[in-house]
């Protein structure tokens, strides 16, 4: 199957800014890593490689140009002069040309920022924790704070994530949320963690027509997309970049 990029209609309005979301379809590794780009889920290093080379090349960048981050679920951010690897991270920002920022994805949030004015570009992952911990509001904060970004010139893109419908939650977690948020059917609790982070958005000064949501579901779209809920172990991951040039 062809190789399919998620692209931002609202990021192509900006020339300078790269910005692709990787698929399932399209890489070396066997059913059912396809395009796995992380080197932690128990694909084949040499496979991940080239499946990276696959996806990096469609965007016009070099793997040595990507700051990635080992995701942990927290609300810790990180600003990346240039391009690093950074441990228990889950939000990184950088004002440097040729910097690409990726988020990996496999059911959790992703979130990308880019301020047109003052070149700034960011990547958030956003699990029910770090959704919890506001992790975007503290990404946008930091940002009005060291570059004296205005929440109404940002612009926001909401990647591919899990769906209310299929992100069921313990009691214990369910019940830290809001019940705008929170939702109880057939005895069980669900959470609706893109419009947390929709909300969160809004609450910091965006505007509604700077933000962008992709409303694909990582669970459903099987053929599509990579889900950890819906594979287990053995589910890839996907990843979001942005970056200037």
């Amino acid at each position: 199957m062809n190789l399919k990029i998620i692209r931002s209609e609202l990021f192509k309005n900006y020339p300078e800014l790269i910005f692709g979301f990787s698929t399932k379809p399209g890489g070396v590794s066997p059913e059912p890593y396809c395009l796995n780009l992380s080197i932690s889920v128990g694909d084949e290093p040499e496979n991940v490689k080239r499946n990276r080379e696959i996806f990096f090349n469609e965007l016009g960048i070099k793997e040595e140009e990507v700051t990635f981050q080992k995701q942990v679920h927290s609300s810790n951010i990180n600003y990346t002069d240039k391009p690093r690897n950074f441990e228990n991270c889950d939000g990184i920002y950088t004002d440097q040309k040729n910097n690409f920022l990726a988020v990996g994805v496999a059911d959790c949030i992703p979130v990308f920022l880019y301020d047109p004015g003052k070149k700034v570009v960011a990547g958030v992952h956003s699990g029910w924790k770090g959704t919890k911990e506001k992790i975007l509001t503290k990404m946008i904060t930091e940002l009005q704070e060291k570059f004296n970004s205005a929440p109404d010139e940002l612009i926001a893109y909401i990647g591919p994530g899990i769906s209310l419908d299929r992100y069921e939650v313990g009691e214990e977690v369910g019940v830290l949320f809001d019940e705008s948020i929170r939702y109880f059917k057939n005895g069980k609790y669900y959470l609706d963690l893109k419009k947390d982070n929709y909300d969160q958005l809004l609450k910091a000064g965006l505007k509604k027509e700077n933000i962008e949501v992709n409303e694909l579901c990582t669970y459903d779209e099987k053929d599509l997309l990579h889900s950890y809920r819906r594979d287990g172990v053995k589910s890839g991951r996907m990843f979001g970049v942005i970056g200037m040039r």
